[in-house]
């Protein structure tokens, strides 16, 4: 098994490749990516005939290069250097939703943002009624604040 591996080092290479792009998804920042790019010219390199250390060197050497080169790159077009970027269910906040639930004054009711159900409140003195358009100005957990869109 390890003779196999030395023989075709690209392999693993490629699965490394291949977790450190998984694992990139989780993170979202662009570091681990590099890692990713270091991987898959050490894969490369290995049908070249360079050995086992000369791909560890191509691994470092492209990983530094896309750690300095890339990943400053992906970060100013992709994420415009935000500071605090929202994401998951802060994202919301501002968003336009339609009542399918009546939320009812001082209780609950549901709304529908692209496709998925909230539960929402509302402090507005009156029920909102099914099928008015609502914009999300809270959060509180799973439960959002909303206001009648006009």
């Amino acid at each position: 098994m390890i003779e196999y591996f030395s023989l075709h080092l690209w392999q693993v290479w490629a699965v490394i490749a291949v977790v450190c792009l998984i694992l990139e998804l989780t993170a979202g920042d662009f570091f681990i990516i590099c890692f990713s790019i270091g991987a898959v010219f050490a894969a490369i390199s290995d049908p070249l005939g360079l050995g086992f250390y000369g791909q560890i060197i191509v691994f470092a050497i492209f990983t530094l290069l896309s750690l300095y080169f890339v990943r400053p790159f992906a970060l100013r077009y992709l994420h415009k250097n935000e500071e605090n970027r929202v994401s998951n269910a802060d994202a919301l906040i501002g968003r336009r939703g339609r009542v399918v639930e009546t939320i009812e004054a001082g209780g609950f009711g549901r709304v529908a943002i692209d496709g998925d159900v909230w539960k929402a409140i509302s402090h507005a003195t009156e029920d909102i009624a099914v099928g008015t358009f609502v914009r999300v100005v809270d959060r509180e957990s799973i439960i959002i604040t909303v206001e009648v869109d006009d």
